[in-house]
């Protein structure tokens, strides 16, 4: 009797911890269980730690609630100003409503992905260029609201959209390269024209007081030539101003009238003849252009 007793308190015990293997389960912190009881749901959801559901008859399924970062595939389209581009993009979301993500959709991470590259396709047809390159934040905030508003019904919460990289064909990279480089150069060419006219102004200036104080260029050449010499340099080129020169005519008024009286002094040279005649002997009158014929002196007899 005593056998039979523990006997069936054995097979009581081993049906018990079979029992229990079979019913028992564990979720993880990051996990939530949701449970179908013949094929219906169980308004209870299963927080993390151990539970126990019904063999044979409960089903377990465990959802992750944890953020999943899905890349966007690249998609090529075209912009709003017929620029062929390929842009792709990365999603980062998260289950909210574990029930919900496992009712509502058969599969919520294709469902996500699937409408996120045709909500990128949307965005970019609807941009410009000039927005997928400068303007990215803007661009992310459309997208995260294009996929929110259908995601927050099956249970999924996107928590932010972002563009990673948008390619460009060689083509117009060469021209966006000629366009940033010819910025550059006019933003140059004006920066010069601006040195230029200050510079010019400032010489203005000094001209002004140098016009007042002639000595001041002798005093402005020497220095030139100081600062020349001091490159050790065999060849010197020094340039001398008309002012200079004027300078010095003033300084010295009596060579300009020496030079006059000499040239009013100098006797006329004598005529040239051409080459085998005596005293012109035999040249017939040639007519000067600037005046009367000159007729040639008669040979001597």
């Amino acid at each position: 009797m005593i056998e039979e007793l523990l006997m069936a308190a054995a097979g009581a015990a081993a049906a018990m911890a079979v029992y229990t293997g079979a019913a028992a389960r564990i979720v993880k912190q990051y996990e939530r269980g949701v449970v179908f009881r013949f094929g219906r749901l169980r308004q209870d959801v299963r927080t993390p730690g151990f539970t126990m559901i019904v063999p044979v008859v409960d089903r377990l399924h465990k959802v992750n609630m944890q953020i999943v970062t899905m890349p966007v595939p690249a998609q090529e389209g075209i912009t709003r100003d017929n620029v062929t581009v390929r842009v792709d993009a990365v999603v980062y979301f998260k289950v909210v409503d574990a029930a919900e993500a496992l009712i509502r959709v058969e599969d919520y991470k294709f469902a996500v992905s699937q409408m996120a590259q045709t909500s990128l396709r949307s965005i970019i047809g609807k941009s410009d260029l000039d927005d997928l390159l400068s303007n990215r934040e803007k661009l992310n905030q459309g997208l995260e609201l294009m996929l929110d508003s259908p995601a927050i019904g099956w249970g999924v919460q996107i928590d932010r959209v972002e563009i990673k990289d948008v390619s460009l064909p060689e083509t117009m990279k060469r021209s966006m390269a000629r366009q940033a480089e010819a910025d550059r150069e006019r933003r140059a060419r004006v920066i010069n024209a601006d040195a230029e006219l200050q510079a010019s102004k400032k010489l203005a200036e000094a001209a002004g007081v140098m016009s007042a104080q002639p000595a001041a260029l002798q005093l402005r050449l020497l220095q030139t030539v100081m600062a020349v010499s001091a490159e050790k340099n065999s060849t010197l080129v020094l340039p001398i101003p008309v002012e200079l020169l004027r300078f010095l005519e003033r300084a010295t008024p009596g060579a300009g009238a020496e030079e006059a009286d000499g040239a009013a002094t100098r006797p006329a040279a004598p005529p040239v003849y051409p080459r085998g005649l005596v005293d012109g002997a035999g040249v017939e009158p040639v007519e000067d252009l600037t005046g009367a014929s000159v007729e040639p002196a008669p040979p001597k007899e």
